[in-house]
């Protein structure tokens, strides 16, 4: 059983491919998920992974964030903590919460909890945006952007260059807290 924002996010997934006048077919290319795994998502059969969000989320010309933000049908322009949608990746217990308020603006921010020893990799086209910038609040993160590696730390800010495969990476045994703040529109 798929709880309310899971359930949410099938529906959300399913009304922007149909928006857009995709077939599953035309989606699965797109976006390197099968036919059969888009189709249970659709359905709620199935729970994604952050990595199959990213990948729908990039080809349907969204971010996570505004996929998950659209599942929680939320215009306000104040987005209390309470009130900010937070997924959990049910493959590595990762926590993404949609902390800025939707709106038509371009800057977005997110707030990640990896847990220890967890990872979370995507392809270098499930990147809609032109800017982004990783801020470590709490912990390390060990991030490979393309073939470079960046051992990041509390305070420690990395802006990202030209889209390439990403992976977050949490090598230590306690949780890793940082933000995610992104330019919205393709480079």
């Amino acid at each position: 059983m798929l709880d309310q924002l899971s359930a949410s996010l099938a529906a959300t997934v399913q009304a922007a491919r149909i928006a857009q006048d995709l077939s599953v077919n035309a989606l699965a290319e797109r976006s390197g998920v099968s036919r059969a795994m888009i189709g249970k998502i659709e359905r709620g059969e199935a729970q994604p992974t952050a990595v199959l969000l990213g990948r729908l989320s990039g080809a349907l010309g969204m971010t996570l964030s505004e996929l998950v933000a659209r599942a929680e049908n939320t215009d306000d322009l104040l987005r209390r903590r309470s009130d900010q949608p937070a997924w959990t990746d049910p493959a590595t217990g990762y926590v993404r919460r949609a902390v800025s308020p939707v709106t038509d603006g371009p800057l977005e921010l997110v707030e990640v909890e990896l847990p220890p020893g967890a990872s979370v990799s995507y392809p270098a086209d499930a990147y809609i945006f032109k800017y982004q910038q990783i801020w470590i609040l709490d912990g390390h993160l060990r991030f490979h952007e393309g073939p470079v590696i960046h051992d990041l730390h509390t305070g420690d800010c990395l802006q990202l260059g030209p889209p390439s495969p990403t992976t977050f990476h949490n090598p230590s045994t306690t949780p890793c807290r940082y933000l995610v703040a992104l330019v919205k529109g393709r480079s």
